[in-house]
């Protein structure tokens, strides 16, 4: 599919990648949602903590949110997101991956880009406990790469999984970790080093003989984080095996349902490879828009709702 034209032009602050980014992430405030927390158990026996809201009317259509890394169902993003869907018409099921819901998960393993059991074991459960006749998935930069990833690696997917929409997405991890590593990013990449230090902190008190302070000493960035802990606790060799398995780029041309990426041009979190155009163009079920504006996941809206949460409730609806 060609790539689909943009038409977001935001107000000249919001044109800016770090202001827009910086706002939607940590300034912004989503009111009047009521979430609802649900706990399923996985076959390995670890949790997921599932935070629904619905639509005032009874619905059978179902959006299921994934975050971005450490991120959780009470950020801005989700949370406006779900509101938009649910005022659409759209039932939410917003994912808390393990470890992000509050409470640290009991297994040594976590989540990561690729961890696409987890969505699988979250669509089975919603498609064995209630009626909905169509499903959707949205995710947010590590989410989204997850749900691409799982669309395209081979799963038998649910007849009533309709469509997908993608939010800066880092479709190449290697090359987005490189990104991330450059002295624009050094605040960014910094809280994140700062929060994932403290989770594998937690994660050391449960498995004091597999999580040393020699192993958390050797953590200088987070390719680092991801050479000690991700890598060792997800079964890859090291942080760029991992990179290279699960970047979610090379799944894309074998995608069967309609997908929509949405990664700004001026996203400092993405490089070239994370832009993949030539997937787009030979694959009918991949729709890719590039707006010039956004940073990441920003793309301020009037009213507090966002452009991707406006394109998200119209792109499904197209669908039917």
């Amino acid at each position: 599919m060609p790539l689909v034209s943009s038409n977001y032009d935001p107000p000249h602050f919001f044109r800016n990648s770090y202001f827009s980014t910086v706002y939607a992430g940590l300034l912004r405030a989503v009111k009047d949602l009521r979430q609802e927390r649900e706990r399923i158990n996985l076959p390995d026996g670890d949790f997921l903590d599932l935070d629904w809201s619905y639509t005032l009317q009874p619905s059978k259509k179902v959006t299921i949110l994934l975050h971005g890394l450490e991120g959780n169902a009470q950020r801005a993003y989700i949370q406006g997101s779900a509101k938009a869907l649910t005022n659409h018409g759209y039932d939410v099921c917003a994912i808390n991956l393990r470890g992000c819901s509050g409470e640290p998960n009991t297994a040594y393993r976590s989540y990561h880009s690729g961890a696409t059991e987890d969505l699988k074991a979250v669509l089975e459960h919603i498609l064995e406990t209630t009626g909905y006749a169509k499903v959707y998935l949205k995710g947010f930069s590590l989410g989204g790469n997850l749900l691409l990833k799982y669309l395209g690696e081979g799963n038998t997917i649910p007849s009533e999984l309709k469509g997908a929409v993608a939010v800066s997405v880092p479709c190449q991890l290697a090359d987005s970790l490189h990104q991330l590593l450059s002295f624009k990013n050094v605040a960014y990449a910094a809280r994140f080093k700062k929060n994932l230090i403290a989770k594998l902190r937690t994660k050391q008190d449960l498995f004091p003989s597999r999580i040393t302070d020699t192993d958390i000493q050797k953590i200088s960035n987070l390719k680092d984080f991801d050479d000690v802990y991700t890598s060792r606790a997800h079964g890859f060799a090291d942080a760029m095996d991992y990179y290279t398995q699960c970047s979610s780029r090379q799944f894309l041309p074998h995608i069967k349902i309609p997908c929509l990426i949405i990664n700004a041009q001026n996203d400092s979190f993405l490089g070239e490879a994370c832009y993949p155009i030539e997937e787009a163009k030979h694959n009918k079920n991949v729709y890719l828009e590039i707006p010039k504006y956004g940073g990441h996941v920003g793309f301020y809206g009037a009213d507090n709702f966002t452009y991707t949460e406006r394109r998200a409730v119209s792109f499904f609806d197209g669908l039917g």
